[in-house]
């Protein structure tokens, strides 16, 4: 499979999914399209005609305002029908903006109260550590989600349950919905802050490459005894002009059925 032309699918049926509404957290969903795209169609051992497959691997994207890009990505790897997409947020739909367990096939953790996720994804691992069924649990945490306390606190409990089998990526463009991360609660030195707690860190320099993130994640599959954090420094937006040059204002805004499809004309040439 080409990974590359993979993330550009799943990059413009984000858009298209967002665009179905008119609105939505597009920065952040655009930022974690490439972690996505190598989780779901290298990595993770799950099957979408058994979505609560036992041993399965399971994601939990506890910035879960990102739901269209792994609705994105799930349409794409078979959980159900691109048309599904269309239906963001509307009645009756079994995508809401925010993951829900309950109402999407293949979504492992419903999210929303920023912490709680990663949470959640701590006590599956240990679950899965204790029934040793295999599997590997990933995390994807925003940057402003980890001025949590709660994500620290989970933090320090996976290193003691010695959670190798607990791989997390902190979506690190470095901006939330009030303003820069830096403006807010800076996170710096946010490599030094988790390797205090006992995990094993890798920093990516530019967490918008495949191979560079690839190389993390193998990594990180080597590592025995304690859970590993990848530090994504990704472009809020990245691969569409028009987030991008928001900033900020990128976290969520609203687009014109035309402004999508030149976004995906973009995204089809890059």
């Amino acid at each position: 499979m080409d990974l590359k032309e993979m993330s550009k699918q799943v990059r413009m049926d984000t858009m298209r999914c967002i665009g179905s509404i008119g609105t939505g957290h597009i920065g952040g969903c655009l930022s974690i399209v490439e972690v996505l795209t190598l989780l779901y169609f290298k990595y993770m051992r799950v099957d979408p005609a058994s979505p609560r497959m036992e041993g399965r691997d399971r994601l939990v994207v506890s910035k879960g305002h990102a739901g269209p890009a792994v609705y994105a990505a799930l349409a794409n790897k078979g959980y159900f029908d691109k048309s599904v997409l269309y239906t963001l947020n509307q009645g009756g739909t079994h995508l809401p903006s925010h993951c829900d367990m309950n109402k999407t096939p293949g979504i492992d953790m419903t999210a929303g109260s920023l912490g709680q996720g990663f949470s959640c994804a701590v006590g599956i691992a240990l679950a899965s550590k204790l029934s040793r069924d295999g599997a590997t649990v990933y995390a994807i945490l925003g940057d402003g989600e980890s001025q949590e306390g709660q994500i620290w606190e989970a933090a320090m409990w996976a290193h003691q349950q010695k959670l190798d089998n607990l791989i997390a990526f902190t979506d690190y463009n470095k901006m939330q919905i009030d303003g820069t991360i830096a403006e807010i609660n800076d996170l710096e030195p946010l490599d030094q802050k988790w390797r205090a707690f006992g995990w094993h860190v890798i920093v990516v320099a530019d967490g918008n490459d495949l191979d560079q993130i690839d190389a993390a994640i193998a990594e990180a599959k080597g590592v025995q005894g304690v859970p590993t954090m990848i530090i994504l420094n990704t472009v809020k937006g990245k691969g569409v002009s028009i987030a991008e040059a928001k900033g900020v204002a990128s976290h969520s805004f609203t687009v014109t059925a035309e402004e999508v499809e030149a976004a995906c004309e973009e995204i089809r040439r890059a």
